[in-house]
């Protein structure tokens, strides 16, 4: 048997994703939704990304870092089939796998050299906050897009078609955070909850609940009816809270 390979991390991203609940299934979903890769030593060298400017998108190869040793299975239940049909691991997106590597296509914004750090900022991550990556190539339009390609399982995105709301209270929450965080902070949670992120049990019975997400350093909290949307509260986490 041949040794097995080791591969080292060499960069992590820094996001807005504190938790996995919320987390968008696939990338793009949140366009709006910014991120920061710090290249680490040594592979932090302005070199290394020289030419990389030029793309206007890359991909990421990350490790599901959240489910490392939590083991796979042959079978598992993607959440688009509502989670009662089983499909093959290799045939779903499903993080726990023989390997636990993620592949997701961003949006590159800029590259930043800054007192020996090397940043790249980009757009459309769906990566928890401190996700390590294991690599960084350029994304090839004429090679990477196949408009003939298709798979019958997931032939279209899946959002849903409602307005999301905010009650008074969460109005006024958003309106301070956005400008303290500096970040489309309304588009974003729109973009995140119109992913619905309810577990699959969840939307095929439905009930009046109240969920919470955590995005930046934010508890967000949110239902879902046939109407709307509704953002109840947006409250920092406690450990962020102001003194």
């Amino acid at each position: 048997m041949n040794s097995p390979l080791i591969f080292e991390p060499i960069a992590i991203i820094h996001s807005g994703y504190k938790e996995k609940f919320g987390i968008p299934r696939q990338p793009g979903l949140a366009r709006s939704m910014a991120a920061t890769i710090e290249l680490l030593p040594p592979y932090n060298s302005a070199d290394a990304v020289r030419g990389l400017e030029q793309c206007s998108h890359i991909w990421l190869l990350f490790i599901f870092s959240a489910c490392v040793g939590k083991g796979w299975s042959p079978l598992v239940r993607p959440p688009r089939l509502g989670g009662n049909e089983k499909l093959g691991v290799l045939a779903s997106r499903s993080p726990f796998r023989p390997n636990p590597i993620g592949l997701s296509p961003v949006k590159l914004e800029g590259i930043r050299c800054e007192g020996g750090q090397v940043l790249l900022d980009v757009t459309g991550a769906d990566l928890l906050d401190q996700t390590p990556i294991v690599d960084i190539k350029p994304y090839l339009p004429y090679a990477d897009s196949i408009p003939e390609a298709h798979f019958e399982l997931a032939s279209q995105s899946e959002t849903l078609d409602l307005p999301v709301v905010f009650s008074s209270e969460a109005q006024t929450a958003l309106n301070q955070h956005t400008a303290r965080l500096k970040q489309p902070l309304k588009q974003q949670i729109e973009e995140v909850l119109l992913c619905d992120p309810r577990p699959a049990y969840h939307k095929q019975k439905p009930q009046q609940r109240v969920y919470g997400i955590r995005l930046h350093d934010l508890n967000i909290r949110w239902e879902i009816s046939d109407q709307a949307v509704l953002v109840k509260q947006i409250n920092m986490e406690p450990s962020h809270d102001v003194q």
